[in-house]
C-alpha cells in the first residue's frame, strides 16, 4: 500500500525498480494497476516473484531469513548510505520484535512468516520513493490494526500479530470490527521508523496526493492508504479562520504547536563523568533536548535530575538507553505542550567565510538568528581570536 500511494503520487515505477536493482537480491518484478476500493480509484502495486529464477537466486528467501544475511546484503548494495541506514533500522525493528515474541536472540531468529524479497522491496521501495519525492518529514494517523485471527506456521494467532504489537509499543493504534489483519509487522516497522509524529494532519498546503490500494475490497469503507504531500513552512496566520476549531493547532504563523513527552529521573549515586556520554547517546537516538538539574534529595543528599524531551515514538528507545547507561531504577513520564518557531539552518557569507546560522521565523518574518556554535569555535581557534568576538561579528 505504501508503494501504491507513492506511485500514485508520481514516483516512476521504472525508476523505482532501477534503484531497487542496486540491492543484490533479484528474482522479482513490480507491477502496478488502477483499481477501485469502495468506489475510490487507487493504485495497486504488487511484487511478483519470478516462477523461474536464476540458479544462484533460488534459495534467496532462506539466505535472507537471518539478520546477518540481510545486513550483509544491504551493506553490499550501492544504495545511498542514508537509505541503507534507515532500511536496516526498519529491518532490525522487525527482527528484534520477532526475537522477543519467540524467545530467541537477534542472531538466531528467522523471519518465517515474511517473504524476504517482499520485505526488501516494501521497505526499500518506500524509502526510495520518499527520497524521489523529496519528502523531508513524515507524519501518520493512528494505525488501524484490524481484528480476528491469522493463520501462521505457529497456528492461529490473534490480530495484531505478536510482532506487530511489539513494534507498535508507545504508538497510537485502534481496531475496528474488520476480521482481517490490516497492519503487518513490515508495515508497522516502516511507519514506526519513518513517522516524526502521529495524530491529525498538520496545517499544510497540499500539493499532491497518492492513494495506495490494499488487497481486499471492503463493502463499508475503502481499504486504502492515503498520502498527502505538502509544505508546512511560511503559513500565514491571516489565511486561517479564527472561528475554526483547528485554529491555533499545528503550524500557524510560523509557530508549531505539538505535544511532547518528558522523561525524568533523579540520580544520586552515579559518576558525573558518565553524563556526557549518556547525553550524547540520547541526542543521537532522537531526543529533542536533554538537560541536567542540580537537586537535593532525601537525607540532604545532592543529586541530579536528568530530563529528556522527546516525541512519543521515541519513548521506548530513550527509556532503554537511560536504564542501560545510568544507575537509576525508575523513570517518570508526563505529556507537555510546546510552541516553537519554524527553524532552519542557512549558510551565509561572512568575513570568516561560509558560516552556518540558525534562522527562526514567524511566517516570513525573521525573528532570531544565531550562528552555529561549532562553526564559531572552529574560526576562533583557527584565527586565535576570542569566541565572543567571532559570534558578535557574525550576528
Amino acid at each position: 500500500m505504501c508503494l501504491g500511494a507513492l506511485v500514485d503520487a508520481g514516483v516512476s515505477l521504472k525508476m523505482l525498480e532501477k534503484e531497487l536493482r542496486k540491492i543484490p537480491a533479484g528474482g522479482y518484478r513490480l507491477t502496478s494497476k488502477k483499481v477501485k476500493r469502495s468506489h475510490i480509484a487507487a493504485c495497486k502495486v504488487d511484487v511478483i516473484l519470478n516462477a523461474i529464477r536464476p540458479k544462484q537466486n533460488r534459495d534467496e528467501d532462506i539466505k535472507l531469513s537471518l539478520w546477518k544475511d540481510v545486513e550483509k546484503t544491504i551493506n553490499t548494495s550501492s544504495l545511498s548510505e542514508g537509505i541503507k541506514k534507515q532500511g536496516l533500522n526498519i529491518f532490525k525493528r522487525i527482527f528484534k520484535a520477532e526475537a522477543k515474541v519467540h524467545g530467541e536472540s537477534l542472531d538466531t531468529v528467522h523471519l518465517h512468516e515474511l517473504g524476504a524479497i517482499d520485505c526488501i522491496v516494501d521497505i526499500f521501495g518506500a524509502l526510495i520513493g520518499l527520497d524521489m519525492l523529496g519528502i523531508e518529514k513524515v507524519y501518520a494517523s493512528p494505525i488501524n490494526l484490524g481484528n480476528g485471527f491469522i493463520k501462521t506456521e505457529h497456528g492461529m494467532l490473534p490480530v495484531p500479530a505478536p510482532a506487530t504489537a511489539e513494534i507498535l509499543k508507545n504508538t497510537p493504534v485502534y481496531s475496528r470490527s474488520d476480521p482481517f489483519e490490516l497492519t503487518t509487522p513490515t508495515g508497522a516497522a516502516i511507519i514506526k521508523e519513518l513517522s516524526a509524529g502521529f495524530g491529525d494532519i498538520p496545517v499544510m498546503e497540499i500539493e499532491k496526493t497518492g492513494i495506495g490500494a490494499g488487497g481486499r475490497d471492503f463493502k463499508d469503507r475503502p481499504n486504502i492508504l492515503r498520502l498527502f504531500i505538502g509544505d508546512t513552512q511560511d503559513m500565514d496566520i491571516n489565511s486561517f479562520d479564527r472561528r475554526s476549531p483547528r485554529f491555533g493547532k499545528g503550524r500557524v504563523g510560523g509557530f508549531s504547536d505539538e505535544t511532547i513527552t518528558v522523561i525524568e529521573t533523579n540520580i544520586d549515586d552515579m559518576n558525573p563523568q558518565l553524563y556526557e556520554y549518556v547525553m550524547e547517546r540520547l541526542f543521537k537516538a532522537g531526543a529533542l533536548d536533554v538537560f541536567l538539574t542540580q537537586i537535593i534529595m532525601k537525607k540532604g543528599r545532592p543529586g541530579v535530575k536528568l530530563t529528556v524531551l522527546c516525541n512519543e515514538q521515541k519513548i521506548g528507545l530513550l527509556s532503554d538507553i537511560i536504564l542501560e547507561e545510568t544507575t537509576t531504577i525508575g523513570l517518570r513520564f508526563h505529556k507537555s505542550e510546546r510552541k516553537v518557531l519554524h527553524r532552519e539552518i542557512k549558510k551565509i557569507d561572512t568575513e570568516f567565510g561560509k558560516v552556518r546560522v540558525k534562522v527562526a521565523k514567524s511566517g516570513t518574518d525573521i525573528i532570531k538568528t544565531t550562528p552555529e556554535y561549532e562553526d564559531c569555535k572552529r574560526i576562533a581557534k583557527k584565527l586565535k581570536i576570542p569566541l565572543i568576538e567571532v559570534m558578535r561579528k557574525i550576528r
